[in-house]
């Protein structure tokens, strides 16, 4: 048995200003042929427990492909052509083909990435069996599903059942090729598109429609179900939240398909997050932190900082992590012993480097990455303070989401302003561990309020030593407020967007 086991990764916001090119897709690019089993060998990827299934049955792999991107804008068109070719070239001669994609990805030719993939691998290898794994944020079109005998997708955000996705996907296809199952693919797709703040398996409306998918997998009744939140951030026809489910019957799959999406639409109010106002948030920061004692039921120290988290500027949805409006209105309402981390800004980096530690210096920081999509101009904000400390910007996860995994954000400098520690880098970075800090000698448990460009992968390591957090909504590519982004593919009517909607 001869089977194909690829990677290919990304989740797309079409309105987000950072491009996406090739070598985006890994440290140095992507990886390819042995390169590519290496890196996913032993690792908790979908596609590391293809090549675990693998192994166990014996069979013969191929692995042309592993490349994954930090959220960003559309795909670079040469790039994606590229790498789907690395995958073309070998699926011929497979007995089947196990892929670890993404959803939403959206390349510059291509509102559909994944489907045009799997439709050129269909065409290519007619009656190959073809097992999908996604992540929970993908954008289901009907062309994935014509193209693929097996879809199971992500049940946690964030995310720590990458692997388990995979698992189930690629058994499901080695019990088909064995010829014990013989599974049918439903789905359904709902006119609502879900907000990312509450696609969290800890928000209520999510954690029970994932619930109900578990139980009805758990009992037998199906193969696989997958509820789909799908990623709002793009402007393409449907960036909706879809069920999908692999059951023993198409009958049957389909009405469990149905069902599910009927308790999905029953409680869509559930799934749209309604953002304060960005004065009022940092109001309600202000007061948890000057209450003693008193910590937020998810975190776990009454005496730690207050969290500020930037998720209208959260580079895992596309964010550009240099905006500065949340720093502004935190300095406007006098808050103070705050740490920011990290903000994106190559240029005040290369001038933080050559004055050198120790030295006082001025700089314009912040709000460079024009947000020309959304129609927002932004000016640099000057500060004045002192260059802390310089550092290669590395650290490793220790939290649950890519735990052991060596992060580099570049060449990164501390700059403090008495009342603000800021931490700048080369590169945009989701704060996915406490050693965003600490590579640079900041101690976040110490400080009043921690700033983080984050939404949700923060979560696991700095709840912990926070006594509450916030949600912050500015201007910037990954808001909550719809109303900022200038929809035109998107097919109406939709809810939220739309008031007056059926299903």
């Amino acid at each position: 048995m001869k089977l194909l086991i690829a990677r290919l990764n990304h989740e797309t916001n079409t309105f987000s200003p950072v491009p996406t090119p090739l070598s985006d897709f890994g440290a140095r690019g992507p990886d390819y042929d042995a390169d590519a089993y290496q890196a996913n060998k032993g690792a908790r990827t979908a596609m590391g427990a293809f090549i675990d299934l693998a192994e166990a049955a014996g069979a013969e792999i191929v692995t042309p492909l592993s490349a994954t991107a930090n959220p960003s804008g559309p795909v670079d068109a040469q790039a994606y052509h590229s790498m789907c070719q690395r995958i073309l070239d070998v699926a011929p001669g497979c007995d089947a083909l196990m892929l670890d994609l993404h959803g939403a990805m959206v390349v510059q030719d291509s509102d559909d990435g994944e489907g045009d993939l799997l439709e050129r691998l269909r065409q290519r290898c007619p009656g190959i069996p073809i097992a999908v794994a996604l992540d929970l944020h993908g954008n289901v079109t009907q062309k994935m599903i014509d193209n693929a005998d097996i879809i199971a997708g992500f049940k946690t955000y964030p995310h720590i059942d990458m692997y388990e996705a995979g698992q189930l996907a690629g058994s499901l296809l080695l019990q088909k090729l064995d010829g014990k199952i013989a599974p049918a693919l439903a789905w359904r797709r709902l006119p609502l598109m879900t907000h990312t703040l509450k696609s969290s398996t800890q928000s209520p409306a999510m954690r029970a429609a994932v619930g109900q998918a578990i139980q009805l997998e758990e009992q037998g009744s199906v193969y696989a179900a997958t509820i789909m939140a799908g990623f709002a951030l793009a402007d393409i026809p449907a960036p909706c939240i879809s069920v999908v489910v692999v059951g023993k019957d198409q009958a049957s799959a389909q009405q469990a398909a149905d069902a599910l999406a009927g308790d999905i639409w029953a409680d869509r109010d559930g799934f749209v997050y309604s953002s304060p106002p960005l004065a009022d948030a940092i109001r309600t920061a202000r007061r948890m932190a000057e209450q003693p004692g008193l910590a937020q039921a998810e975190c776990g120290n009454a005496e730690g900082p207050v969290l500020l988290l930037d998720h209208s500027d959260n580079c895992m949805s596309g964010g550009t992590c240099d905006t500065m409006d949340v720093l502004q209105e935190a300095l406007a309402q006098g808050l103070g012993n705050i740490a920011v981390g990290p903000l994106c800004d190559p240029e005040a980096v290369a001038k933080l480097f050559d004055a050198g530690e120790g030295q006082s210096i001025t700089l314009e920081l912040g709000n460079k990455r024009p947000l020309t999509s959304l129609g927002i101009e932004k000016t640099p904000v000057t500060l004045s303070g002192t260059v802390a400390r310089l550092s290669a910007g590395e650290y490793v996860i220790t939290g649950p989401t890519y735990r052991g995994m060596k992060c580099s954000m570049g060449r990164t400098a501390l700059f403090d302003t008495g009342d603000v520690q800021i931490v700048v880098t080369e590169k945009t970075q989701e704060p996915w561990d406490l050693g965003v800090f600490t590579c640079v000698g900041v101690d976040p448990a110490s400080k009043d309020y921690l700033l983080l460009k984050s939404r949700m992968y923060c979560r696991p390591v700095f709840f912990p030593i926070a006594k509450g957090y916030v949600e912050c909504d500015s201007q910037g590519v990954t808001s909550s407020n719809y109303d900022l982004f200038p929809f035109q593919k998107v097919q109406r009517p939709v809810y939220p967007l739309d008031a007056d909607v059926t299903f």
